[in-house]
């Protein structure tokens, strides 16, 4: 498999961002939704999106799912899905064997995020 073929960049070549305001006090049917924004990567966020999928796949392929933090990946991470620790999957260990850990999935970076937004509704 390839970053050009991954099913992440797949989902990540077309994403409808749409604002919603955040605020936990402000009851959801009363939210005001902002414009909302077709985002495409550019070259260079698409180069460390790569980059940081290719780095993470490669600590998977050599077993060390278990070793992944947050501290890897510059745009994109790879963080446990569940919100119940019971829940395990199967994966590869580091000596080839099966072990369970918890489900994880892609996502973007809080502050690649962010900048990006910012950017493009020009939040200062």
């Amino acid at each position: 498999m390839t970053w050009e073929t991954s099913h992440v960049r797949h989902k990540l070549k077309r994403v409808l961002w749409i604002p919603v305001e955040g605020e936990r006090s402000i009851p959801l049917a009363q939210r005001r939704v902002g414009s909302p924004l077709l985002w495409s990567p550019n070259e260079e966020e698409d180069r460390q999106l790569r980059e940081d999928w290719e780095e993470l796949m490669d600590i998977i392929v050599l077993g060390q799912v278990e070793r992944i933090t947050a501290r890897h990946g510059e745009y994109l991470q790879i963080r446990p899905k569940a919100a119940n620790a019971k829940a395990l999957t199967e994966a590869i260990g580091a000596r080839g064997e099966r072990i369970l850990t918890l489900p994880r999935g892609f996502y973007l970076k809080k502050n690649f995020t962010s900048a990006l937004l910012a950017r493009h509704f020009l939040i200062q």
